[in-house]
């Protein structure tokens, strides 16, 4: 697996190769596609993600076979939402707490270039699930 840094460097390249909002917006949403949805059971107040306009849920977990890392699991209700857990998963799943907490939230936002795409509600959905995530590694 890339480091956490050079996972956000290749988002932001593939981010790049779309030419406008909309085209990234669409991408975002076919992020959604490939996430395997939480089970009903996961889907709980424990695991929901307040802040967002959208219900989200994300789980976190460690394995056996990895106890220093964190990894993580999230659905949404709707899909643009979904395609933002998707790509939070792919930044920050399967990261040690230290990595996690070395990525400053504004900085990726700002990095793959959805300031301009996102509405305030949605960017502050999206920081709602950063910092649930960077919760998480700090209690580990």
């Amino acid at each position: 697996m890339a480091g956490i840094d050079q996972t956000i460097e290749d988002l932001a390249d593939e981010f790049a190769l779309l030419p406008d909002w909309e085209e990234r917006i669409s991408y975002v949403i076919e992020l959604a596609r490939a996430l395997a949805p939480l089970s009903d059971e996961e889907r709980n107040e424990e695991n929901r993600i307040r802040g967002c306009a959208s219900r989200v849920w994300l789980v976190s977990e460690k394995h056996a076979d990895e106890p220093e890392k964190l990894f993580f699991r999230g659905d949404s209700d709707a899909h643009l939402v979904r395609g933002e857990v998707a790509l939070l998963l792919r930044i920050f799943s399967g990261r040690t707490p230290a990595d996690i907490l070395s990525v400053e939230p504004q900085a990726v936002f700002e990095r793959l270039g959805l300031k301009e795409a996102l509405t305030m509600q949605r960017s502050n959905g999206l920081f709602s699930m950063m910092k649930r995530i960077q919760d998480e590694a700090r209690a580990a």
